[in-house]
């Protein structure tokens, strides 16, 4: 079975070895591989920037979610000692 990892894992590896655009396949000059890396690196931080807001704004549900449920749960005890008076 680890070997069947393996296989896989180097033939992923050596299907991905040319991992330029189709445009930049033979890349001529450093000018073309520094504008791929900048162009690449640019996508990732673009990537990143959007899965962070992401992962911001579930966060800020889950708190307002928690802050209701803190309500609820304050509303459902002082309920819970009115009726223990009476």
């Amino acid at each position: 079975m680890a070997e069947e990892n393996n296989e896989t894992n180097n033939a992923e590896v050596s299907n991905s070895e040319n991992t330029f655009p189709p445009d930049i396949q033979d890349p001529k000059s450093l000018q073309e591989v520094t504008q791929y890396v900048q162009s690449l690196l640019q996508t990732m931080q673009d990537n990143f920037q959007i899965m962070s807001d992401q992962i911001i704004n579930r966060i800020d549900e889950m708190g307002a979610r928690v802050d209701e449920l803190e309500k609820n749960i304050t509303d459902l005890m002082a309920q819970a000692s009115t009726e223990n008076e009476n």
